[in-house]
């Protein structure tokens, strides 16, 4: 493994508007685990160990973080793994909002990083939650429309989720089945919610 800077995230870097000295000072810490690889995906610097996914270095309006893929996995003594959201199954973050926090912090850092490269080598994965609920007016549909049904279990498991979630979420009956009408195109073309 090399720790060689990458040019695209040198340019990401320069260009950043906000979090960019929190930014260099967790790159500095991610390249100081030498099995590391820096990438730059989905926009964002990004650390892999044999060509997976460890860490993403990326920020948004109120603070920026490190984003362990595998984040579910990781012993977490010291309580600074977040869980974005109540549907995100495995990643997990250390949030941020100014250098001094990153400094004081770059030990305990270093060892939570240097875990996840431990979490890949042992080809440890998240369990990941695929049955889901399906909304009565969904189920409604599926009844009507056997075809509707098929198409939709032929989706992938997280493009049964998306359209699962998105349409749960609605708080009356009439909403979600207004949103199961909206998604019947999309599933019997094979798409997902977001495609």
């Amino acid at each position: 493994m090399t720790t060689d800077l990458n040019p695209k995230v040198d340019e990401y870097l320069k260009k950043a508007e906000t979090w960019k000295e929190e930014f260099m000072a967790l790159r500095k810490i991610a390249l100081a685990c030498d099995e590391l690889n820096e990438e730059f995906k989905w926009n964002h610097p990004c650390y892999t160990f044999d060509n997976k996914n460890i860490v993403l270095i990326h920020g948004f309006k109120e603070y920026c973080a490190l984003l362990f893929h595998k984040g579910a996995l990781l012993k977490d003594p010291h309580g600074i793994l977040i869980q974005q959201t109540e549907n995100v199954q495995s990643a997990r973050q250390i949030r941020f909002t100014d250098v001094k926090e990153i400094v004081e912090l770059e030990d305990i850092l270093k060892t939570y990083i240097n875990q996840a490269i431990e979490v890949e080598k042992a080809g440890l994965t998240v369990e990941k939650k695929t049955q889901f609920t399906i909304p009565e007016e969904l189920q409604k549909k599926f009844d009507e429309i056997p075809a509707l049904k098929t198409a939709f279990e032929g989706l992938t498991p997280g493009r049964q989720r998306a359209y699962i979630l998105y349409i749960s979420k609605a708080k009356k009956s009439e909403t979600r089945e207004a949103r199961v009408e909206k998604c019947m195109k999309p599933i019997l073309a094979g798409k997902g919610l977001n495609d």
